[in-house]
C-alpha cells in the first residue's frame, strides 16, 4: 500500500473534497482518500493496478489537477 498527498488548487469547500474523494474510489486498487479544503490537499492510499500517474491522470480528467 502507498500513500500519497497530493495539492489540488481547485479544493475550496468540503463539496469539492467528496467530488474528488467519490471519483478517485472509483479506481480498482484505491483504498481510502481524506481531503482537507483549508490545506487543499488530499491523501489517497492505494496499491496495483493504480500508479501515481493514474491518479494524476484521473484528477485531471475530473477538473481537479494536482500541482
Amino acid at each position: 500500500m502507498t500513500t500519497e498527498t497530493f495539492t489540488i488548487p481547485k479544493i475550496s469547500c468540503k463539496h469539492c473534497v467528496m467530488a474528488v474523494k467519490n471519483e478517485l474510489l472509483e479506481l480498482d486498487g484505491v483504498a481510502g482518500v481524506d481531503g482537507d479544503p483549508e490545506t487543499k490537499s488530499i491523501t489517497v492510499d492505494f496499491s496495483a493496478p493504480v500508479t501515481r500517474e493514474t491518479l494524476l491522470s484521473t484528477l485531471e480528467e475530473i477538473n481537479y489537477p494536482a500541482e
